[in-house]
């Protein structure tokens, strides 16, 4: 069971007490990702990340890793379009000395410019590294094809333009903006005392203030369908097929999740049963969910050899129209949702994931379900909910489909009449 508090500055801390481990994981969760950037200076929550662990006003880069390594301890951050997470595994008497570290890193960071000038090289390295992963790169333009008049659909790592833009004022500007108290979660798992670890977190944390006005300016991101192309000389043709998928806080996540599983989720999917093991015309084949605060996508990728890419999308779309057409079995269904059970109460077992679990929720849906409450809602999805959502989410009027590699004019003709895009 876990335990909840909020500090007078608007701080929310939720921590759950793991009697049985030695260890504690520990996050600190900001509501400031990639989607609240302007354009010109897109990257900067990403490049600020990264600053983080460049030196303070107490500790330089190496002492950093070097304090942390010495307790043993793991000290990591990641950035998406919402969010960003600063966070920590040590074991539970190590606790003190790596919350130091890491709150020293959140409040004190330098952000010296000849350590940003040095971080631009080993960003702009990241984004060509991408650039080189043309599987990876398909999913990012999707997002910036369906959204590209919103924030959303901006990449997290920037553009070269954009970065040659950071300087020390600039990330000061805006981490005293998009760092606030009221918009930060602190979450661990793992075992401590209560009282004791709350009263350590406070006084870290409970005398932060905001610094300057926010100037984010919410919009509504619309969806637009929409083919889109990037022309890379490989192999290999990586393909997403995109729908409009819906929001983190939906009602209908567990009828979608369970979905997923069923369609192209796994090893067991059809997509990956019917493509990949029955006809060999795909290394890779699966689908995946995207949920945002206000809004969603349901992709379906792909990646297979130029001359294979209209069967693979045809076999995609029979797929589709079968799911349309016939109800999920309730064989299946019940097969998927003990499936999705267990690997729930698996991913328990790990504090890191309990803690993730929790900031993220509490962060995003401003609530957290407990274990019980999540295997009911898996329990409730039924064959009339699957039906019903199938219906929703596979709207052939509102298809957007991103294509990495060697496709000629005649093949993305053919894959229009396929998807029935104009």
């Amino acid at each position: 069971m876990f335990k909840k508090k909020k500090l007078a500055n608007g701080v929310t801390i939720v921590a759950e007490k793991i009697p049985s481990v030695r260890s504690i994981a520990f996050g600190v969760w900001v509501g400031n990702g990639s989607r609240h950037e302007k354009k010109e200076n897109n990257g900067i929550s990403h490049f600020i990340e990264h600053m983080m662990f460049k030196g303070t006003s107490n500790r330089t880069a190496k002492q950093i890793a070097d304090e942390m390594d010495r307790i043993g301890g793991q000290l990591n951050a990641y950035t998406t379009k919402e969010y960003t997470c600063y966070y920590f595994r040590a074991l539970d008497n190590h606790f003190s000395q790596a919350l130091d570290i890491l709150s020293d890193m959140f409040f004190n960071s330098t952000f010296d410019n000849r350590e940003i000038e040095k971080e631009k090289q080993v960003v702009l390295e990241e984004i060509n590294m991408y650039e080189d992963s043309p599987e990876e790169l398909v999913h990012d333009l999707s997002q910036t094809a369906v959204w590209e008049e919103s924030s959303l659909g901006q990449p997290i790592l920037g553009s070269s333009k954009s970065i040659s833009r950071f300087d020390s004022e600039r990330l000061f500007s805006y981490y005293h903006k998009r760092y606030r108290p009221e918009n930060t979660v602190i979450a661990l798992a793992g075992n401590f005392n209560y009282n004791e670890i709350f009263a350590e977190i406070e006084e870290k944390f409970a005398s932060w203030q905001a610094k300057e006005k926010d100037d984010y300016v919410y919009k509504i991101p619309n969806y637009k369908p929409q083919l889109i192309t990037k022309l890379k000389d490989i192999e290999q043709v990586h393909v997403c097929i995109n729908f409009p998928g819906i929001h983190s806080g939906s009602e209908k996540i567990y009828d979608l999740i369970t979905l997923n599983t069923i369609f192209g989720g796994g090893m067991s999917s059809r997509l990956f049963q019917k493509i990949r093991e029955e006809r060999g015309l795909a290394y890779s084949i699966y689908s995946y969910p995207t949920n945002y605060k206000d809004t969603g996508l349901f992709t379906i990728y792909g990646g297979m050899n130029p001359s294979q890419t209209i069967e693979v999308i045809k076999l995609i779309m029979e797929e589709i129209h079968l799911l349309k057409k016939e109800k999920i079995s309730h064989e299946d269904l019940n097969k998927t949702k003990e499936q999705l059970k267990s690997n729930y109460i698996l991913g328990l077992e790990s504090t890191g994931s309990r803690m993730s679990s929790i900031g993220k929720s509490q962060l995003i849906l401003n609530k957290i379900k407990t274990p019980d409450e999540i295997i009911e809602s898996v329990d409730a999805v039924t064959q009339d909910k699957i039906t019903e959502l199938i219906e929703q989410i596979f709207d052939f009027s509102k298809i957007s489909i991103s294509i990495v590699g060697k496709i000629d004019h005649n093949k993305l003709k053919e894959i229009k009449e396929l998807c029935l895009i104009d």
